[in-house]
């Protein structure tokens, strides 16, 4: 049988179960589906279990409050929220803060989903 004949005969799916050209093709198919993700990134990660209307609040060890905001949260004109922003996205939920600092919370894109806020009532 030529090469061209066999290729063909593989695309057509021709071989009977059992044969020895259908095993290699289910072989080929099979190291394709498990040895491909080795080379080949496809990108296709699990998303951060996320809400987007719920903002977490835990005590810092160091005084005051960490809070993580989700982005839809957070009202801003621009790329980057202002402390006020902040303070006014946490407000409803714990009332008036002071905000020490803060930073993005980044999915594995690379995009940011939240923000960590470090606050304290103000005295």
């Amino acid at each position: 049988m030529s090469a061209g004949r066999v290729l063909k005969s593989y695309l057509w799916w021709t071989h009977e179960r059992g044969s020895v050209h259908y095993d290699v093709m289910v072989t080929l198919i099979l190291a394709f589906i498990f040895l491909t993700p080795r080379w080949v990134h496809y990108g296709d990660q699990p998303k951060p279990d996320w809400p987007s209307n719920e903002i977490r609040a835990a005590v810092n060890p160091d005084g005051g409050m960490i809070y993580e905001v989700p982005v839809e949260l957070v009202h801003t004109s621009g790329a980057t929220p202002t402390n006020q922003d902040l303070v006014n996205a946490i407000a409803p939920v714990s009332g008036s803060i002071t905000v020490d600092r803060w930073q993005p919370v980044r999915e594995i894109g690379g995009s940011v989903v939240a923000w960590r806020v470090w606050g304290h009532r103000p005295t």
